[in-house]
């Protein structure tokens, strides 16, 4: 069996090694930051351990029920009754289901009967060849009018992609769409799920399963470069050190490629440049009061300068409320060399502004955490611009969370590449 090298350990790359070890081959996997599992790795907010970014886990999320179940970990799905909310024009409407849609105000009777049409065809939909050169702005403009596009949907658009906005595949958003639109107990009601423990649960159990089983997991021991002759991959240097692999499975963002691996074919380096990814400052605030009833909340706002909240706490009971406020942008936007502070003092702002009664003293902790490649920009006919997952180079995977096009990233993704990846050794 195969020498094998996962580069990153994130969910995916210990996904991939954990199938790789059981198929008997030798592995080692190699983490860049302190700790294992990517943006799925916890901190402590005070006294609570919590995700860095928020992660929650659909009913279609079969890759996740299946590695739960081999890990021994099913009995520790939950399932929460969530719902939405929508702050529009200085007030927080209910979202998210058809009653709350009829009776949402500064759309006519015929406009919400198009919007609810376009979200019922999303989720039962499977087919999305149709959708993969479309962009997102004039599919939903066909189905529901421009009116109803700049209303609900083009700030969050704006605030998410910027000058990208206009450019997003419409697959990418209906899947996005079809995901949530199937974790439903009910037509009025959403459900949605997390793993006891949160998910660092999840990734203690693999890196354990990984370990016990006579493979290693190494941390804060950055991969420079991946080595490789004769059109065949050799092994890594980690940490200034070389070391020998059969094969590779790199999980590291697009971007860092072209320098990670300088042997690959000059277009086959530019494909990866040519992949945009924009970053997000998560501002991560637990308070005494909570914000809202409501797990996720859209926000069109003039005075916000954000697309929305996630009121964790209200899916993973917490001693408190935890509030994730994300914001997307560009690393060159001004905004991005904010510092802590600001970015903390303009979160609570927003959540200030949502929920009025909130008084500052009811802070009582935050974090700020940074992700330079957090969302990649997925245009119409991304699909083809993805570079195959098996390199020129014999032996060199490459896949990273654009990979999942059209799926979003999310766990349930991460561990479905992670493991065709290993089953291609």
């Amino acid at each position: 069996m195969a020498r094998v090298i996962v580069v990153g350990a994130g969910v995916m790359g210990l996904a991939s090694a954990y199938q790789a070890q059981r198929a008997g081959h030798s592995v080692t996997v190699y983490e860049a930051a302190p700790v294992a599992g990517g943006a799925a790795a916890h901190f402590m907010l005070g006294d609570i351990s919590t995700e860095r970014f928020y992660h929650f886990v659909c009913k279609s999320d079969d890759p996740t029920f299946e590695l739960l179940q081999a890990l021994g970990l099913a009995d520790k799905m939950r399932w929460v009754v969530t719902s939405m909310g929508c702050f529009i024009d200085g007030r927080l409407h209910d979202w998210g289901n058809p009653a709350a849609l009829l009776t949402f105000p500064g759309l006519t009777l015929v406009q919400k009967i198009r919007y609810g049409l376009l979200m019922f065809i999303s989720t039962r939909r499977d087919a999305w060849d149709s959708l993969e050169h479309r962009n997102a702005r004039d599919w939903i403009t066909r189905w529901c009018g421009a009116a109803v596009y700049d209303r609900m949907w083009r700030t969050l658009f704006d605030l998410k992609f910027h000058q990208y906005a206009d450019d997003v595949s419409a697959a990418w958003i209906w899947t996005r769409i079809r995901r949530i639109g199937r974790s439903r107990r009910s037509l009025m009601q959403e459900e949605l799920g997390y793993i006891e423990g949160g998910s660092e649960r999840l990734v203690g159990a693999l890196v354990g399963a990984i370990t016990d089983a006579g493979g290693q997991v190494f941390t804060s021991m950055p991969v420079t470069r991946i080595l490789t002759a004769d059109g065949r991959v050799t092994g890594v240097l980690a940490d200034g050190v070389g070391v020998p692999a059969d094969a590779v499975i790199c999980t590291v963002p697009t971007p860092l490629v072209p320098l990670l691996v300088p042997d690959l074919p000059e277009p086959a380096r530019e494909a990866y440049r040519a992949i945009i990814n924009i970053g997000v400052v998560c501002v991560v605030l637990r308070l005494a009061r909570s914000v809202s009833r409501h797990f996720w909340v859209n926000i069109n706002d003039a005075e916000i300068e954000i697309p929305g909240i996630i009121e964790f706490s209200n899916l993973r009971p917490c001693a408190d409320s935890i509030v994730y406020v994300p914001y997307y942008m560009p690393t060159s936007h001004p905004k991005w060399f904010w510092g802590e502070a600001d970015f903390i003092d303009d979160a609570f702002a927003c959540l200030a502004r949502i929920n009025p009664a909130l008084r500052r003293e009811e802070l009582i902790t935050a974090h700020v955490a940074r992700l330079q490649h957090a969302q990649p920009i997925c245009p119409p006919g991304f699909k083809a611009r993805l570079p195959p997952v098996q390199t020129a180079i014999a032996g060199l995977q490459i896949a990273d969370t654009c990979f999942y096009y059209p799926e979003d990233r999310g766990i349930a993704e991460s561990i479905r590449m992670g493991r065709m990846m290993a089953d291609q050794l």
